[in-house]
């Protein structure tokens, strides 16, 4: 299941294949993941984690078939891969110190976070830099701006539970370079990166992307 924020409020929690309706992009033809509603897919996963029996796991292996997975292989969700401890700045932080931590940290983009923990979006050195050259007189004072109070452009989230495979299709056919992960709260979890789905792709043993 997936979010998108706006300024920290939830416009739509949707599966993915609404995600695309709702952003307007069409998905590569030559990538199929089955079945095309994956709600059947987080009410199993949530089974199997409460309850491994035989009947849920068979079920499981129903969903696997659907979607063209070996099912003797274990379904890899983003919780398994996400980074726990990733990096956050809070909402008072400035967009001097926004670009000093993107910066020293070497990361992409970086989570604004509010005083309570919820997410408000992403910023990275692109957002600031058309901050300035948007004002280039007054770049002192949009660099001493609280990163809460800017609007931050649209976020695409997903929660710990989804399959990789339908992460990794929306980051590329969206362009994205990491995920936020939130729970039902609308606090970060984590971050999953291309860097981290690589590193599983080359450390899982058979782990499939796509079917």
């Amino acid at each position: 299941m997936f979010a998108i924020y706006n300024n920290g409020s939830v416009a739509i929690r949707s599966s993915a294949d609404n995600l695309y309706q709702i952003k307007n992009t069409d998905a590569p033809s030559d990538v199929s993941l089955k079945p095309d509603d994956d709600t059947l897919f987080q009410e199993l996963s949530k089974k199997q984690e409460n309850n491994q029996n035989k009947a849920n796991q068979e079920q499981l292996n129903v969903y696997k078939q659907m979607a063209n997975i070996d099912t003797t292989e274990a379904v890899y969700h983003v919780k398994d891969i996400m980074t726990v401890d990733c990096i956050f700045l809070l909402e008072n932080a400035t967009v001097m110190d926004s670009y000093n931590t993107l910066k020293d940290a070497q990361v992409s983009q970086v989570p604004i976070l509010s005083n309570d923990k919820k997410i408000l979006g992403l910023i990275n050195k692109k957002i600031i830099l058309n901050l300035i050259l948007e004002d280039l007189e007054n770049s002192r004072e949009i660099l001493s701006k609280k990163v809460g109070d800017l609007y931050l452009p649209q976020l695409i989230t997903t929660d710990p539970i989804t399959d990789i495979r339908r992460v990794s299709k929306v980051m590329i056919d969206f362009k994205l370079d990491a995920i936020p992960v939130v729970d039902e709260e609308d606090t970060l979890v984590g971050i999953v990166s291309k860097s981290d789905i690589i590193k599983a792709v080359s450390t899982i043993p058979k782990l499939q992307l796509y079917s």
